[in-house]
């Protein structure tokens, strides 16, 4: 007789449960994170010299805010999973050329490239965040809804990628990316199938 194996949790339900994010994601609960970041010096030297390359480039002070405001309002619990769950990559090696990329386990959930000296970003979120209905029929994009999110409709565009409810947005400009991580039409970014 053989043992059926037992599914382990993964992805972000490692960390929360469903009702735990909805929460968040509405502003209801504000989660515990661990109280202290945990050091690895083996890291940090590895990853400097990257580091030091972005902070030389004319759009690194705009990339570090981005990126804080992303991180405060877009990943749950950051301390506790940066380890285990998420990480952000400076400069990664990719044929791509971005600037940074958060990944939570495999998948990219967030990057910013240059675009002359300014910045553009995608997101890669639910499609059912993005629709009429909250189906995940493409159909049903509300398009409206993509253009109210930046400054002008023209910083705005998308792509539907192959998997079940997963979203490409594109954005242009330092103020469309600020104005899109603000919108009142908050979203999660596509991890809780991961």
């Amino acid at each position: 007789m053989s043992k059926t194996p037992r599914k382990s949790t993964t992805g972000l339900r490692q960390f929360l449960d469903m009702e735990q994010q909805r929460n968040w994601m509405e502003g209801k609960t504000n989660l515990s994170d661990a109280e202290e970041r945990s050091e690895s010096m083996e890291l940090r030297f590895k990853y400097v010299p990257r580091f030091q390359k972005l902070l030389a480039r004319p759009q690194a002070q705009t990339v570090l805010k981005i990126l804080g405001v992303y991180g405060q309002n877009c990943i749950p619990i950051p301390r506790k999973t940066e380890r285990q769950y998420w990480s952000v990559s400076c400069l990664p090696s990719t044929s791509d050329k971005p600037l940074i990329r958060v990944n939570a386990s495999w998948m990219e959930l967030f990057t910013i490239y240059a675009d002359g000296d300014g910045i553009r970003a995608r997101f890669i979120v639910h499609l059912s965040d993005f629709t009429k209905d909250h189906s995940t029929a493409q159909g049903q994009l509300d398009e409206a809804l993509l253009e109210h999110c930046v400054t002008t409709p023209e910083d705005v565009s998308y792509f539907v990628p192959r998997g079940e409810d997963i979203f490409g947005i594109n954005v242009r400009g330092s103020a469309s990316i600020h104005k899109f991580l603000a919108s009142p039409a908050r979203y999660a970014p596509f991890e809780d199938s991961i």
